[in-house]
């Protein structure tokens, strides 16, 4: 079933509007769809790899405008909602957002974590549009445009790389993630700091 959806997914690559698909599909997973958009993107990169970075951009305000869908559905019909869409991440998820916040939202946008159970989850757990905003553009932007500027650049070397070294993508994602907390943890010890000497 993934697998058959996976490929209907990549087809729209060879649509004339493919580019439209993209956004749209991006939009989509934020709120429902089971897929990322990485494949489509992938696929639409090579076909024309000097549009590699603008597919990126695409793909990035799509997701976003969806994740702003997904916040303004959780915040509207509440917990109801997440419970009856995602269940089962629910505690997990709302752990996370009380211990993390910005961080959290932050990883989910730049990790293959399905996003769509973030952006409803901050808004029914009542996290703050600005900077779930922010955490979104940057997670996202810097997930899709990693891959869309390794496109630009390397052409079908990239798929070539990615067929035969997937381990290190993934290593390398992962390696991101823990850059991402190191920023995260230093910048909420420098925060603390920062109150303790203004108070």
């Amino acid at each position: 079933m993934i697998d058959a959806l996976h490929d209907w997914l990549v087809s729209w690559a060879d649509s004339d509007v493919g580019p439209m698909a993209l956004f749209s599909f991006s939009a989509a997973e934020s709120v429902f769809f089971p897929l990322p958009p990485d494949p489509l993107l992938i696929a639409l990169g090579l076909r024309h790899p000097s549009s590699a970075l603008w597919y990126a951009l695409l793909t990035t305000v799509g997701s976003v405008l969806g994740a702003l869908v997904g916040h303004w559905l959780g915040a509207r019909f509440g917990r109801p909602l997440l419970e009856r869409l995602h269940g089962k991440y629910i505690d997990r998820v709302e752990r996370l957002f009380v211990k993390h916040g910005f961080a959290a939202i932050f990883i989910a946008a730049l990790t293959p974590i399905p996003y769509k159970v973030f952006t409803i989850a901050a808004g029914a757990l009542g996290i703050s549009r600005t900077p779930f905003v922010v955490a979104s553009i940057i997670g996202r932007g810097a997930r899709f445009f990693l891959v869309g500027g390794m496109i630009y650049l390397w052409g079908d070397r990239f798929q070539t790389f990615l067929d035969e070294r997937f381990d290190l993508v993934m290593m390398a994602m992962g390696l991101m993630v823990i850059a991402a907390l190191a920023v995260w943890y230093g910048w909420s010890r420098y925060n603390g700091r920062t109150t303790e000497v203004v108070s």
